[in-house]
């Protein structure tokens, strides 16, 4: 019984992945009219027309940069952060490092709501708001918690040996980080990195709040724009989101294979 429910239930599970992401590629190269008849068949006469309107009318161009400069500032301040943070966890003896440790990831279970009120007070008070520094700002804050726990498991399960033999060698504190620490946890941060690329990349809630003008606006903040009261502009939407999505599989693919070898790291070590 098992062996024949087990193809209807991964063709069941591969048809509820497989046909929504049909709908907007093929949803992208139709007309209104044409994606309401038939959502599921492909384009009769594909046109670019709504990558055109998607990138033009809605400020996608424009928004794009923006999301890259946010994206990017922030996964690399928050890396750089959190991998010092994490080496100074793992490096101090006793309690100390475990409660300092305990202290950056006990933000985890704040949620982002709960913060938001005093974040935008504070940014505002400083005359961050309504920038891309007070994004990037933002976004590092509440995902640094996620990138030390990561980064401070994989900092851990170094030898001790490898430290002492470089205290002997003369190394001191930064160099040690730099020169094994940093090398020997490449799969951990390229991990981290696709984790907080996604984050950032996808956040809604900050620009939401933060941003009021055009030109400040993040690509998920552009998105609403297709969505009006009473209409929405479906084609120009899915456009819009194969656009905003196409960043996240190029980094994946280029960082898969390090990606991999983070999540079996520490089993391997084990």
């Amino acid at each position: 019984m098992t062996k024949t429910l087990r193809p209807a239930v991964l063709t069941l599970g591969v048809a509820v992945v497989v046909l929504p992401l049909l709908v907007v590629l093929f949803g992208t190269f139709k007309t209104l009219p044409q994606l309401f008849d038939s959502p599921l068949s492909p384009p009769s006469s594909p046109t670019l027309d709504n990558y055109r309107q998607a990138v033009d009318e809605g400020g996608l161009g424009t928004a794009f940069v923006n999301s890259a400069v946010v994206t990017a500032g922030a996964v690399l301040l928050t890396l750089v952060v959190a991998s010092l943070a994490a080496f100074f966890c793992a490096r101090v003896p006793g309690r100390a490092g475990w409660i300092v440790f305990g202290v950056l990831v006990a933000g985890l279970a704040v949620p982002a709501q709960a913060a938001i009120v005093p974040q935008y007070v504070l940014f505002d008070r400083l005359g961050l708001t309504d920038s891309l520094l007070g994004l990037i700002l933002v976004d590092t804050t509440m995902t640094l918690p996620t990138a030390v726990f990561i980064l401070g498991g994989f900092l851990r399960s170094i030898p001790e040996e490898l430290y002492e033999a470089a205290e002997l060698d003369g190394a001191g504190p930064l160099r040690a980080f730099r020169s094994i620490a940093l090398p020997l946890t490449r799969p951990a941060l390229a991990t981290t990195a696709i984790f907080l690329f996604v984050m950032d990349w996808n956040d809604l809630l900050y620009p939401l709040l933060f941003v009021r003008s055009q030109d400040q606006r993040t690509l998920p903040l552009a998105l609403l724009n297709f969505q009006g009261e009473f209409l929405t502009r479906y084609p120009l939407l899915f456009a819009g989101v194969v656009i905003a999505s196409a960043p996240v599989v190029v980094v994946y693919v280029l960082l898969q294979k390090h990606f991999v070898s983070g999540l079996t790291a520490g089993a391997v070590r084990g």
